[in-house]
């Protein structure tokens, strides 16, 4: 992935959740207070974070596989505890899917910015990503966390529409960044 991108896809997507919530329609907040315990939420975030994991799993090199000639027995174990998760432990399995995803996005984004000393600019993007990180490492240990952070955040609508703003303006100026490269 080239560093315009990394820069590009994160503030647009910053810009975009910034822009729903400084909207304040009723339907956005609804939708954020039921994700964390959403069964659609479930099988979309986390299903796609397994998945998606699995690939990962299945491109690993030799050198990563130090007990196993190829990564099958790796990929069926995973496979079995994220459809293990479904049955056993279904709470607050959205979060933790956005929470997998996160954390498996992370990873091309900042390998776009490693060692691009000539562009500070990139730095919007690298401090967006490590805050992401930090909030996905703690959520995925306390998942209902964000079922709180939800509930005050629309308990008064000058909160949301106040985070959104700060979103869409840091997105568009992410965004813009990518421009100057």
């Amino acid at each position: 992935m080239s560093l315009f991108l990394a820069t590009l896809l994160p503030g647009l997507f910053l810009a975009l959740l910034g822009a729903l919530l400084a909207w304040g329609d009723p339907r956005v907040s609804s939708t954020a207070r039921a994700l964390p315990r959403s069964q659609r939420g479930a099988w979309l975030f986390f299903g796609g974070g397994a998945l998606w994991f699995l690939f990962r799993l299945s491109r690993l090199g030799e050198a990563d596989l130090i007990f196993f000639q190829n990564p099958a027995p790796v990929m069926l174990a995973f496979g079995a505890l994220a459809v293990l998760a479904f049955v056993y432990a279904p709470d607050f399995l959205a979060v933790r899917g956005l929470c997998i995803l996160t954390l498996l996005a992370a990873e091309p984004l900042l390998y776009a910015a490693y060692m691009e000393w000539t562009h500070p600019q990139r730095l919007l993007m690298v401090t967006a990503v490590y805050v992401a990180l930090a909030a996905a490492l703690y959520l995925a240990a306390a998942p209902y966390r964000l079922r709180d952070f939800f509930e005050w955040l629309f308990k008064q609508p000058r909160r949301a529409r106040t985070l959104g703003v700060f979103l869409l303006v840091y997105g568009l100026v992410t965004a813009g960044a990518a421009f100057a490269y």
